[in-house]
């Protein structure tokens, strides 16, 4: 039996701010989340200011403030969090759980390795929460039929790439051999670097062929790379159409042997005999 996350303890404090952490239904509970999806915005947002060279050289100091002060205050809230349940390890290896925990591991970790406060952009994946404060939940289960289709078109993707890797390897040591290090076709990787750039479309220009082989391999690359973005598509297309399809049942009808009824029905498509 799974046992929720956040499961409530029994009677006392920690069952009434766990009323106000994890509750949408009541006002106190409804305008903590909204607090908290500000919060969480406000600090992504000193995150993001900080790298920017001329903010930082001028407001560096309140920035680092800021960014602190909002992790200790998502640091308190995880700990609260964790004092509240009933399971607190079944809420710490929840999805949320460790999304809360990794929402504020970079501001201690840049204590020793600077430079990673930097992830805390992270804590946009917390604004997830949002479905919980609209009711929005009870549309996850598109998401998790989107999920199903994608594990259901795994081998053919998984076929496909493979088909796609070999075609770059090839045509990325055809180009080194027809190219060369003159046009920057200086090493195999660096081909095949060239031959995922131009098959998928992006076309960065660092590299180009300059002989006409190499120009009518890289127009047979291009035309190629329209499949790359077609193919699995149609492949996640397909899946997600079988899934929106009713299942039918293996039930043989008695009287003209007809399959594949309805699992609701109660008699032959076909003929109408009782099944």
């Amino acid at each position: 039996m799974r046992i929720p996350s956040d499961r409530p303890p029994q009677g006392g404090l920690r069952a009434a701010i766990h009323e106000i952490v994890y509750g949408v239904d009541t006002p106190a509970g409804r305008a903590f989340d909204v607090l908290l999806l500000l919060a969480i915005l406000l600090s992504v947002a000193v995150v993001m200011l900080e790298s920017v060279p001329a903010i930082n050289e001028r407001h560096g100091a309140a920035l680092r403030i800021a960014e602190w002060a909002f992790t200790l205050l998502f640091t308190v809230e995880y700990a609260v969090r964790l004092w509240t349940v009933a399971h607190v390890r079944v809420y710490a290896l929840s999805f949320f759980g460790i999304v809360d925990l990794i929402a504020i591991l970079p501001a201690y970790l840049s204590v020793l390795a600077p430079g990673t406060q930097s992830l805390l952009v992270i804590r946009a994946l917390r604004l997830l929460r949002v479905f919980r404060v609209l009711k929005l939940v009870r549309h996850m289960r598109e998401a998790y039929g989107l999920l199903a289709a994608l594990q259901a078109a795994r081998p053919r993707i998984v076929v496909f790439l493979g088909g796609v890797l070999t075609a770059a390897v090839v045509f990325g040591a055809v180009m080194y051999l027809v190219e060369g290090d003159e046009a920057g076709f200086t090493s195999i990787p660096t081909s095949i670097y060239w031959a995922v750039v131009t098959m998928t479309t992006v076309g960065y220009g660092d590299i180009a062929p300059r002989t006409p082989l190499g120009q009518f391999l890289a127009l047979a690359l291009m035309i190629l790379g329209y499949a790359v973005i077609a193919v699995p598509t149609g492949i996640v297309s397909a899946e997600l159409t079988r899934a929106g399809r009713p299942a039918r049942s293996a039930r043989v009808c008695p009287s003209c042997a007809q399959k594949k009824h309805d699992p609701d029905a109660d008699f032959c498509k076909s003929c109408g005999a009782e099944l």
